[in-house]
């Protein structure tokens, strides 16, 4: 009798430990042994024939992760039945390379080793590797992933930080996704590449209350400039500006330098340098390049495991757009 309980007891826990994510480095080390140098390669090709592309992937990478787990589900189209993740109004604005970056390294993982790697592995890695080539940090993607099986519009809102947000609304959104102050503000350094469209800034150069157009936090002559930029910005919804007008296209501290110097294009880039529970960590990154890469890798390290989905939970998609089934 006590030898039954004791295999009993071994195969229950032998399932308990089953259905725990099995994400390794080097899931696909035999099912799929090219995958490295086919998204070093396709990656590699994109950044160099569209530059945002690394900024781009971040942004998508991010939007993915905060809707449900980094499920890539974002990438799914809407069809007659569903309206997906990727057209709810705040992903409206997320770049189409970043998307063709994705669908061209499904395409060639496809053709070496069909059927295995997920998209949202290839989301998450790509974004590993672009972030690394503008001069990021490296960090550890765990692989495994299986692709969501859900993706509806309708579950975007109130799952994604907005840039009008207050410090207090800010650290209360990552709190309750799992990230406390310090990663909070790492993780906003990732503005150090990329660019942010005028509407997402246009209350802090027009209009900006009864008194004066500008918000004074701004530097005088980085708004002026901002102003120019998005003189027709309600004509052309395409017009932006670059999150870190300094080294735009450089992964590295400088966003954080240029915080205390009014050069912070979003209002929640501002707050950051406002607020004592942040500006310590925002001083700290702006002086210390290595602390904010090690903090950063990190955040991005749990970031990429959040409310993943493995087993029988997804699937491992044939086109990372579409549901291998229709959903309706």
């Amino acid at each position: 009798m006590p030898f039954s309980f004791f295999v009993l007891l071994l195969l229950f826990l032998s399932g308990v430990s089953s259905s725990e994510p099995k994400l390794n480095a080097k899931y696909y080390q035999k099912s799929c042994p090219n995958l490295e140098r086919i998204m070093q390669d396709v990656a590699t090709t994109k950044q160099i024939n569209s530059p945002t592309t690394a900024a781009g992937t971040l942004r998508l990478f991010f939007h993915d992760c905060m809707v449900d787990g980094c499920d890539a589900s974002v990438l799914i189209s809407s069809n007659a039945f569903n309206t997906a993740e990727r057209d709810a109004d705040i992903n409206l604005s997320l770049p189409g390379d970043a998307f063709d970056l994705v669908i061209r390294a499904k395409t060639s993982l496809e053709l070496h080793c069909p059927g295995v790697v997920s998209c949202a592995d290839i989301l998450a890695m790509a974004t590993r590797d672009l972030i690394t080539m503008v001069g990021g940090p490296y960090y550890e993607v765990r692989m495994g992933r299986k692709d969501g099986l859900i993706s509806q519009a309708s579950r975007v809102e109130g799952n994604l930080p907005k840039v009008n947000m207050t410090i207090d609304q800010l650290i209360a959104f990552f709190a309750a996704k799992g990230f406390n102050i310090q990663e909070m503000v790492a993780l906003s350094g990732g503005h150090t590449i990329g660019f942010s469209h005028c509407n997402e800034f246009s209350d802090r150069i027009f209009n900006f209350s009864s008194a004066t157009d500008v918000d004074p936090a701004l530097n005088t002559k980085f708004a002026a400039a901002l102003k120019k930029v998005c003189a027709n910005f309600q004509r052309n919804k395409g017009m932006s500006a670059f999150n870190d007008v300094m080294t735009p296209n450089k992964f590295d501290n400088m966003y954080y330098q240029n915080l205390p110097r009014g050069l912070g294009l979003l209002r929640s880039d501002h707050v950051l340098v406002t607020d004592p529970r942040t500006k310590p960590f925002v001083e700290l990154y702006a002086t210390n390049h290595k602390a904010f890469f090690t903090d950063f890798a990190r955040a991005m390290e749990k970031l990429s495991m959040r409310d993943i989905k493995t087993d029988h939970e997804g699937e491992v998609r044939h086109r990372c757009d579409s549901f291998n089934d229709i959903k309706t």
